[in-house]
């Protein structure tokens, strides 16, 4: 597909996205009867970041290695469809909510994740039903004490006003905005002490997303103090600064870290893909004649490097570079620079009746794993 045709059906997803979502503004609120009027710029900040998030993503899963793990993963999934679902529920829950994947690269890594992704998905859950109107409060007809709840203008249920219901209800944004700051704290602590966290950050990419996380946390914070403890005062001034913040971020969205909030799910179907090629028939190196990879894997690394320009066929038997495991590729790359200074270069084809050569070892075997277990240690360098 070409770049023109890619662009042209990113931008019709991302009309018809943000166009479903206005009229579910529109519906969700009884025809705008509960959407409040002030909030106008934070719902048009919103439907420019749904826009520009949909139309990136369909950019993104229109590149040749994204769309074949994309397509890859789902007919792995259906394959199965039922253990899968149950799979997919488990794997959801402890590598997406847990953050399992991250608790192996670094503990304190996974706590700064961990407290800003939960902070961030409790202010979505009640900031964004509340501002286009899904969601409100009032007061039970003939009884002062009650609020009631409704959901697209659906009474939901009651509760008192002196209760434990409405204190997390009415300050959940309160405790969304100390589980951020934690988690901001805590990433920053990070960088600031690991040098190679420190020495590979760059402002726009690790700094920027922390600072408007954390501006947004506390002048949302200072919005609560105002009128809770300070009768009003500047709640004005307050209030327009924390919809700067809060709009900002909106609009950086789509551009920035913040987007792989939304890549991340799709990790989920990588997973499906690796574990079908590790049941399936595994690709055997045509040097050393042992198994490296799937051989699904291999022949659609194959196809996406001729999709993207790259050749590396070769004549005989191998055929192909991929079909040698990665130690035998380094091995092989050591022993052509070694006969170059030699002076002694020659044609270092695998033939068909060759024995085949012992696989490359760990000149260190004390080298760990690394963060991904078997699948870092089978393409450690030796």
């Amino acid at each position: 597909m070409n770049v023109q045709r890619s662009v042209i059906k990113a931008v019709i997803w991302g009309i018809s996205t943000t166009t479903i979502l206005g009229l579910m503004i529109a519906l969700g609120s009884r025809n705008l009867a509960h959407f409040d009027a002030a909030l106008v710029a934070y719902t048009f900040a919103t439907l420019f970041a749904v826009f520009g998030i949909t139309y990136r993503y369909t950019m993104w899963l229109q590149r040749p290695p994204t769309a074949l793990y994309w397509r890859r993963g789902w007919q792995v999934f259906f394959r199965r469809l039922f253990s899968n679902t149950g799979r997919l529920v488990v794997r959801a829950t402890t590598d997406v909510a847990g953050n399992r994947f991250i608790w192996r690269r670094s503990k304190l890594r996974w706590a700064a994740h961990w407290f800003i992704m939960w902070g961030c998905i409790i202010a979505f859950a009640i900031t964004f039903p509340l501002v286009f109107g899904w969601l409100h409060f009032a007061t039970v007809p003939g009884d002062l004490t009650l609020y009631r709840a409704y959901i697209f203008g659906f009474p939901l249920f009651d509760f008192p006003i002196e209760s434990i219901v409405a204190l997390l209800l009415f300050h959940g944004l309160v405790w969304s905005s100390f589980a951020v700051i934690i988690g901001v704290m805590l990433a920053m602590w990070r960088r600031m002490r690991e040098h190679g966290a420190a020495a590979l950050q760059q402002f726009v990419e690790d700094i920027l997303p922390l600072v408007l996380l954390f501006a947004i946390s506390v002048t949302g914070l200072m919005l609560t103090a105002s009128y809770t403890w300070m009768r009003g005062y500047a709640f004005d001034f307050i209030a327009i600064l924390h919809a700067i913040t809060v709009i900002f971020t909106l609009l950086y969205m789509p551009f920035g870290k913040f987007f792989h909030i939304f890549q991340r799910p799709a990790q989920l179907g990588a997973s499906f893909y690796k574990d079908a090629g590790a049941a399936g028939e595994q690709a055997i190196c045509r040097r050393c004649e042992q198994p490296y990879s799937s051989r699904m894997h291999i022949e659609d690394l194959i196809a996406v490097e001729q999709k993207l320009g790259y050749r590396y066929e070769v004549d005989g038997p191998v055929e192909h570079y991929q079909w040698i495991c990665p130690p035998c590729r380094r091995a092989m790359f050591v022993l052509s620079q070694t006969r170059l200074w030699q002076g002694q270069f020659g044609d270092q084809m695998i033939s068909g009746d060759a024995a085949p050569l012992a696989p490359p070892s760990f000149g260190n075997p004390a080298v760990s794993g690394g963060p991904l277990g078997s699948e870092d240690k089978a393409n450690l360098h030796f």
